[in-house]
């Protein structure tokens, strides 16, 4: 069998990455875009989006969504994991991660930027008790409390906005004589008549018990402070905090030319100091860091790459376009009456899939072997019960391998105690012995919560995401344990908490893990003091908040034994 050797491997899969797909693709190069996390990077968070030309007005998360659609359409292919290692020099580039070695001739790195934490005195401590950092994620914790915002650039203009619609008040902080934006984005905060702005002022330290309840600000000018304390009857206070982002370009280290802030140099090609390697998008050193200039690094890079990749072909003696990317253009073209024809179907108005979605669905589950079962626990007197009826029932035509049941609430104790029924709605997995998996959705899995059931009917019904053998080890080992795992149907980094928590569950059945959908269950809310998601609750103590990868998740159940 002939190795593989991608003409185009792309790191990254935000608006820099999947506009480099996109061109890239539609030149047909064999290209594959690896991203460790959620596709759309940094842009999913964004609540509104008005100054994108030709997209009068969108979300992040569905700005990219067509972006990611779009590359599929021309035959990129996805694949997720955490680049571990990368060798960049030689004639063929070498992407590692965790479990796979791909081969390329052509590298762009678009790995994009996280966002940085400012560290005044207090910051860590209060994460998910009062401080975040994604509005849309976070945003409804914080209804009908005061709310600051930190940070004067494109984000915390943009952002603030946007928290007008849950905070009493809404307060910027901004550490330079004014905004550092462009005037328009600018304008639109210091003319909204709900958002008061103070300029030369940074956080010195914030203070608290459960939540974040006294901040202590600077004004660095006159360095005078003053104090801003939460109410007796508020108890607590938000504070977002947009104070820019950091190059995620570690791995790049010794590699290729960074700048001491982690920046990588390009010229107007998007050329790095390596031949064949390219980098685009918000990890590039220069002035505006917006989604234009980023798609617009990505087009630019993904042609100058096709330029190298067919030179490099010309110069071996192989032709210019692989058979099996000429073999993906047969089947488009075949399949073209097809898709006219779905295209041209009603939709009921009771249906969640669309059409294409359900294609997509198809595909993903056309690779389970062994059955998995669905077992809704129904409360005809629950409204989110019956929609979470209705919602599961239109999973199970998609595969032979997916059974649905529908189970009353009451009528079956040994199994509602088995599966550690605690609240409702529920449905949970069970595998092809008709075993509980551990695997359990305290709401409606929909919106970005669907990947999370997606991948977990795949982990139970086939071998699953591939992980290294000395982390499954690690799992199977692990004691009995819960993981309650709250999240906000709106919020972008969520699904993959939830996801790697299920994964340790599909493969370990001691341990439960189970998506809650806070906004359900108020009352778990107040009592575990959660004002941000994703937050674990380890069993039914210890409060874990933000994003983790699978093994800190793994580490965090060794540690509480």
């Amino acid at each position: 069998m002939t190795e593989q050797i991608y003409d185009l491997i792309i790191i990254g899969g935000g608006p820099a990455g999947l506009s480099a797909g996109i061109y890239a693709g539609r030149a047909m190069l064999d290209t594959l875009i690896i991203e460790k996390e959620k596709i759309g990077g940094q842009v999913t968070t964004t609540s509104e989006i008005v100054n994108y030309p030709g997209v009068r007005k969108s979300t992040g998360a569905g700005l990219t969504e067509e972006m990611y659609l779009q590359a599929q359409d021309f035959g990129v292919e996805f694949a997720t994991g955490e680049i571990s290692e990368v060798g960049l020099e030689q004639e063929v580039k070498i992407i590692k991660t965790a479990t796979t070695t791909y081969k390329t001739r052509a590298v762009i790195i678009a790995t994009g930027a996280s966002a940085r934490k400012i560290g005044f005195p207090g910051e860590t401590e209060f994460t998910g008790r009062g401080i975040a950092y994604c509005s849309t994620c976070d945003g409804e914790f914080f209804s009908g409390l005061d709310i600051f915002v930190i940070g004067g650039g494109y984000a915390a203009a943009e952002e603030v906005v946007f928290l007008t619609r849950y905070g009493k008040s809404v307060t910027m902080i901004i550490r330079e004589p004014d905004f550092t934006c462009a005037k328009m984005t600018a304008d639109q905060a210091k003319n909204n008549p709900n958002i008061k702005i103070i300029y030369n002022t940074e956080v010195k330290e914030v203070t608290g018990d459960d939540f974040m309840k006294k901040a202590v600000f600077l004004n660095n000018e006159t360095g005078e402070t003053f104090t801003y304390e939460a109410s007796a009857e508020d108890g607590a206070f938000g504070m977002f905090v947009f104070a820019g982002n950091q190059p995620s370009t570690e791995i790049f280290e010794g590699k290729i030319e960074l700048t001491p802030q982690g920046f990588i140099p390009t010229n107007e090609l998007m050329e790095t100091s390596v031949t064949g390697v390219y980098a685009a998008g918000d990890l590039r050193v220069k002035e505006l860091r917006q989604i234009v200039t980023a798609v617009a690094d990505g087009g630019i890079a993904a042609t100058v790459a096709e330029k190298y990749v067919t030179n490099e072909k010309e110069r071996l003696g192989l032709p210019a376009v692989s058979e099996k990317m000429l073999k993906k253009e047969v089947k488009e073209h075949k399949a073209e009456s097809v898709k006219k024809a779905e295209k041209s179907k009603t939709t009921a108005s009771n249906e969640w899939f669309p059409e294409t979605m359900k294609e997509q669905l198809k595909g993903i589950f056309s690779k389970l072997t062994t059955n998995v079962t669905i077992v809704n626990l129904f409360d005809q007197n629950d409204a989110k019960s019956i929609e979470l009826q209705a919602f599961l029932q239109q999973i199970e035509p998609l595969s032979e391998h997916i059974q649905f049941e529908n189970r009353m609430l009451g009528q079956d104790d040994a199994f509602e105690k088995k599966i550690n029924l605690t609240r409702t709605p529920t449905a949970v997995l069970l595998n092809d012995q008709g075993e509980y998996t551990g695997i359990k959705f305290s709401g409606v899995p929909s919106g970005h919560e669907l990947n999370s059931l997606v991948l977990a009917i795949y982990n139970v019904g086939s071998a699953g995401q591939p992980i290294e053998d000395a982390l499954v080890q690690r799992i199977q080992k692990l004691p009995a344990s819960k993981i309650e795992i709250c999240v906000s149907l709106t919020c972008h980094y969520c699904p993959d908490v939830v996801a790697a928590c299920q994964r340790i569950a599909s493969l370990n059945h001691k341990v439960e893990a189970e998506m809650i959908d806070t906004a359900l269950f108020p009352d778990l809310k107040k009592e575990k003091k959660i004002m941000s998601v994703p937050a674990m609750i380890m069993d039914h103590q210890q409060v874990i908040f933000g994003a983790k990868t699978l093994e800190e998740i793994v580490t965090a159940l060794e540690s509480a034994q």
